[in-house]
């Protein structure tokens, strides 16, 4: 469990390095949290809809009820994705220096999904066909980017020290000590 909050004491944290188990615990805690608000936020009425809503038409007591469903936030699913925004985007960051890379690659697939909708969205306005395939493009181009993300995420750290810090294998028993000290 602490090491899916340890992002969280390290809320502003955007120098040193992190784990894979640091980064994929983090990832495991928000999509789970992110769902169980979601589903609260539909059950209190906050503006959340996920398939188990009698409104949504799935069948909320068959086996294979969220099959094909999806969750949506509403006030409580919101405020978590705000309050953790900081904290992924720092352990992500983090991630990216123990395999030895710099942050700014984290922008890298923001710029194509930016030019592709931008594009997208001139083409369906009438700016024509061309637009419209060079808008999905570059769509197609930032997806790859963050597949390459995230193969770098699910790669193993640089052994021993590298340019962003030490090593965080070799002392992860006195970082946490010290974090939760």
């Amino acid at each position: 469990m602490e090491w899916m909050i340890l992002p969280l004491k390290k809320y502003f944290q955007f120098s040193g390095r992190s784990r894979r188990k640091e980064y994929w615990m983090w990832v495991l805690f928000v999509v789970i949290a992110y769902v169980v608000l979601s589903i609260l936020d539909s059950a209190l009425g906050l503006g959340g809809r996920s398939s188990f809503s009698p409104s949504s038409g799935a069948n909320p007591y068959g086996a294979g009820a969220s099959v094909g469903g999806y969750v949506s936030g509403g006030v409580l699913a919101s405020i978590f994705a705000l309050a953790t925004l900081i904290p992924g985007i720092a352990v992500s960051v983090r991630r990216l220096h123990d395999t030895d890379r710099s942050g700014w690659w984290l922008l890298a697939p923001v710029l194509p999904y930016l030019l592709g909708a931008i594009m997208l969205f001139a083409g369906a306005m009438g700016g024509g066909g061309f637009l419209a395939i060079l808008g999905g493009i570059a769509m197609f181009v930032g997806f790859v980017t963050a597949i390459v993300l995230l193969v770098w995420y699910c790669m193993n750290g640089t052994k021993g020290p590298n340019r962003f810090g030490e090593d965080p294998k070799e002392d992860s028993v006195e970082t946490l000590a010290d974090t939760f000290a």
